[in-house]
């Protein structure tokens, strides 16, 4: 399977892995030609962090089972980079787990939550009530939304407990950046964009998570050269031109994964 555990893809805040909406786009399909192993997890996509940290571990619980391996690599986007952080840490998975990257994930927050947020509460809530509704129709199990917005807003204090490596967890990131009116930029991303570096003042942005919010234990730098939003990394909406960049950064990836005996 090239690498010696198998690879999990782990998807953030939003995304499911459904008949329509497919997390991870081709990605998954590309690695498995390529010889991989790889699962893709269908936890909550609008869970609090603790819940889908439990949903997770059930998941590499029956992995581990499936394959008969000992370990996971976890690559994971997003929320699901705070999700797999969570699990790490405090729900006794670190033997569990070979290596940990993390994708444009927040680790100190967005923006575009702490703008959410200061709407009032009630209507926040409202807006909650209905997300989680549709969420559940899509499969999540416990959905909660409002307090997933309240773990995704900006702080420059936040503790990263970074997974000491001693315990035997790579840990790794990498960030992604574009820039308003970029030529080949997502479309769609500019509007949180301009909100996200207007709010904070210009800082380099993938349109929902700034570059200093996505390092991780030991930063890697952009996920590919030029201009790439938060969800075209994850092969969400991406036009024909860069879609083939962003298969060979994760066929990279996992071939150094493979290197490293992982």
């Amino acid at each position: 399977m090239k690498t010696k555990f198998p690879i999990l893809l782990v998807h953030g805040l939003g995304m499911k892995d459904t008949f329509f909406m497919k997390s991870f786009g081709r990605i998954d399909r590309i690695l498995r030609i390529q010889g991989y192993t790889v699962f893709k997890s269908n936890i909550d996509g609008f869970g609090s962090v603790e819940g889908n940290a439990e949903q997770l571990k059930e998941e590499i619980g029956g992995i581990l089972r499936e394959t008969g391996t000992e370990k996971v690599n976890i690559i994971a986007h997003s929320k699901g980079g705070q999700d797999a952080k969570f699990m790490i840490q405090h729900c006794g998975m670190a033997e569990k787990v070979a290596s940990l990257t993390t994708l444009c994930t927040p680790h100190l927050g967005s923006p575009i939550a702490s703008f959410v947020l200061r709407f009032p509460k009630a209507l926040v809530k409202y807006a909650a009530f209905w997300v989680n509704t549709a969420y559940r129709i899509l499969g999540d199990r416990k959905p909660d939304s409002f307090t997933a917005c309240e773990e995704l807003k900006r702080t420059s204090n936040l503790e990263q407990e970074t997974v000491n490596v001693a315990d035997g967890v790579l840990c790794q990131s990498f960030s992604a950046s574009m820039r308003p009116g970029e030529k080949n930029a997502d479309f769609i991303m500019q509007i949180p964009l301009v909100f996200s570096r207007w709010i904070e003042k210009g800082k380099v942005s993938d349109g929902l998570v700034p570059q200093d919010s996505a390092v991780f234990g030991k930063y890697r730098g952009e996920c590919i050269e030029g201009p790439v939003s938060h969800t075209e990394i994850v092969d969400f909406m991406v036009r024909d031109k860069k879609r083939d960049k962003i298969y060979a950064f994760y066929s990279a990836l996992c071939e150094e994964l493979a290197g490293a005996g992982l």
